[in-house]
Formats: structure tokens, C-alpha cells, sequence
């Protein structure tokens, strides 16, 4: 829990994914997820949360995760933006942009 704590405090833009691994739509996400943080690499960091890792409990309860797949934009602990279900690749590009218009982008590096 520690680490998702430096993690949505960091000054980067970061998308967090709330998932099961037995959930139908968290399934569907999963290429959608995996083609945005590949195409935006560099510009935004995304955290995958199983929500059945006892671990994230706290975590789970502090953003009050009851549905998945839920996906959270932080920035410095921020929420800057909040969905749950199944959202489309051109959805969550567009959200992404209209973010980096309102608040500069740091870009991280591996």
C-alpha cells in the first residue's frame, strides 16, 4: 500500500486500474489498457489494482471501489478524473488529452 501511496503522489500523471481477474468487462478492458499505456508511454504511468489482492483493502475502501473496472487519473494525490465500466479506447484518450490541456504533463522514464 505504501508504493500506491508514492505512486499517486509522484508529479507524473498516473492511471490507475481497478480489475478482478474474474470480471468479464475488467477482461474487455484489458487491450484497451494495454494499447493506451503503450501508445502513451512517456506521458502517463498506469497501475493495475486487482481489488481480490488483500494487500489493497485499504486502498479498495479509501476510493470507495465498488464496481470494476473502475479507472482513476491521480496527480499528486488528486483525483483528477473517475469512471467505472467498460470505456472505450477513444474515450479514454480523449479524457487523457483533455487533462494534459488543463494541468502539464511531466513525462517519467524508465
Amino acid at each position: 500500500m505504501r508504493d500506491f501511496e508514492k505512486l499517486i503522489w509522484r508529479d507524473s500523471l498516473m492511471l490507475v486500474d481497478f480489475f478482478a481477474g474474474w470480471c468479464g468487462p475488467c477482461r474487455m478492458m484489458y487491450p484497451i489498457i494495454e494499447q493506451f499505456e503503450k501508445e502513451m508511454r512517456g506521458r502517463v504511468e498506469v497501475y493495475k489494482v486487482d481489488i481480490d489482492n488483500r494487500e489493497m483493502a485499504d486502498v479498495i475502501h479509501r476510493y470507495n471501489i465498488v464496481s470494476v473496472p473502475t479507472l482513476i487519473f491521480f496527480r499528486r494525490g488528486e483525483i483528477l478524473w473517475r469512471e467505472s465500466g467498460c470505456i472505450p479506447y477513444e474515450r479514454l484518450c480523449h479524457v487523457f488529452h483533455e487533462i494534459e490541456q488543463c494541468e502539464p504533463v511531466t513525462p517519467y522514464y524508465f
